[in-house]
């Protein structure tokens, strides 16, 4: 990374590898943009069990987001399978951490945006989507969508909403990313960045 790269934080939380493809697309996207990098981070699961713990490193995948992540990006994207119309643990449990980074303001003014993915096609994406942005819009920051300037909006029937880039991946998770929910993924990425680029240049 050259000094003059903005680094986007592209945070998510995957458990059967839905959402990180998702991940990897925004990155995609936010890599399209001169000047961006992006840095891929999840969070750990969680579990009822107290004695439970996981490594510091996961074995595969993107490192694990930390508090200077957050504090460091010029914009983020946060990602979570949908669970019962709202985000999954592991990723709330991360947010809840954060109470030094609202009281400092490290996240207000920075552009955001969220993105998901469901086993069923109306399994609560948008509601996810939704239920994602309120933490952030308490950390001071920028929320961003999908405009219908993107006809993929107009024509997919397996994902990707004005409120974010989303994905079907089916019960068993065997879906692939639709050409149309890839696009809009790419597309919400490249949005991120490029607003990420103009708000620093002001």
């Amino acid at each position: 990374m050259i000094a003059s790269d903005l680094p986007i934080l592209v945070l998510y939380y995957s458990r059967n590898g839905a959402t990180r493809k998702l991940a990897e697309l925004i990155a995609q996207g936010v890599e399209s943009v001169s000047g961006c990098e992006a840095r891929l981070r999840t969070v750990p699961p969680v579990s009822t069990v107290a004695e439970a713990t996981e490594p510091a490193i996961p074995g595969s995948g993107a490192p694990y987001a930390e508090l200077r992540d957050l504090e460091e990006c010029a914009g983020l994207a946060m990602g979570s399978p949908t669970r019962f119309g709202n985000m999954a643990a592991p990723l709330k449990y991360f947010l809840d951490g954060t109470s030094a980074q609202w009281l400092s303001g490290a996240l207000a003014g920075k552009p955001a945006c969220v993105f998901t993915s469901t086993g069923s096609l109306h399994g609560g994406q948008e509601a996810t989507l939704l239920s994602m942005m309120i933490p952030l819009l308490h950390h001071g920051m920028l929320m961003m969508g999908l405009p219908y300037t993107h006809p993929q909006l107009m024509t997919t029937a397996s994902g990707g909403t004005p409120y974010g880039a989303s994905h079907w991946s089916g019960s068993n998770g065997t879906h692939t990313v639709s050409d149309d929910s890839r696009v809009l993924a790419v597309a919400l990425g490249r949005r991120l960045a490029e607003t990420a680029v103009r708000l620093r240049r002001q």
